[in-house]
């Protein structure tokens, strides 16, 4: 499988960092799938992938995972000459449909009926079968309602991409990243501690490090740090608690499992 990261920022998009988005590819002539759509995402799958040929899964639906959905759809429907030419699989919440189409709605009481374009599924706690892989959410602790984390597993060679989403620590992270060959993992607070902070919203960096030590993952990339942290230092305090293979991750950085 070959991860593609369009942005990773954290809570907003950054220069030349889109809000949290990624794309899979599993399997060569497949969809896509890409792995919530924040601000900006659009223009950087343009510069990688077919946005009319892919499908969607979201953690959740805070607007720095989601916005540059109602942008997505017109494309889908509207490219002159490479619209969507059939639904593809978009997974979420249950509330995903009302509030994606408010998104792209033409007015405060109006909503767009997006299931022309996507197939809409909803997390139950149970596995999705997507092509040549299984995606497994976890519920999370994160002030939007039903945030997960997301669990996709290769179904043939059975290598395993894990992202935590948006989520204050949890053992429910573990079990998403059990054995992973690639976690990517959230630790908005920064550095060392949550103190001081909003509870039941984010990690810092320790518990990112501490969550990839107890999962027995084999890369932790760091996601979702706000332009404004210092992600050295948050990278550093990951690695007291995580001895294996640590990096930031950024727009553009590929990786394979």
């Amino acid at each position: 499988m070959k991860l593609t990261v369009l942005g990773c920022t954290g809570s907003l998009a950054a220069p030349g960092n889109p809000g949290s988005s990624y794309l899979i590819n599993a399997e060569e002539g497949q969809p896509g799938i890409l792995m919530d759509f924040g601000p900006g995402a659009l223009a950087a799958l343009q510069e990688v992938a077919d946005p009319s040929d892919a499908h969607l899964v979201f953690s959740h639906l805070h607007a720095d995972h989601c916005s540059d959905t109602a942008s997505l759809i017109i494309w889908r429907r509207f490219h002159p000459t490479a619209p969507a030419r059939r639904r593809h699989i978009l997974a979420g919440p249950s509330y995903a449909a009302e509030h994606l189409g408010r998104l792209g709605s033409n007015g405060p009481d109006d909503i767009d009926d997006i299931s022309d374009t996507f197939d809409i599924h909803t997390w139950t706690g149970q596995p999705l079968e997507i092509d040549a892989v299984t995606v497994t959410p976890f519920p999370v602790v994160h002030p939007a309602a039903e945030s997960q984390a997301l669990r996709i597993e290769h179904k043939e060679s059975g290598k395993v991409i894990a992202f935590s989403g948006d989520s204050a620590y949890t053992p429910t992270l573990i079990d998403a990243a059990r054995g992973a060959d690639l976690f990517l993992c959230e630790a908005a607070w920064g550095p060392e501690t949550t103190e001081n902070t909003p509870a039941g919203m984010h990690m810092s960096g320790r518990e990112a490090g501490r969550i990839a030590r107890e999962a027995g993952v084999k890369k932790l990339v760091l996601v979702h740090i706000q332009p404004w942290s210092d992600k050295e230092a948050t990278m550093h305090a990951a690695a007291e608690e995580f001895d294996g293979e640590i990096v930031i991750g950024d727009a553009k950085d590929v990786y394979e499992v």
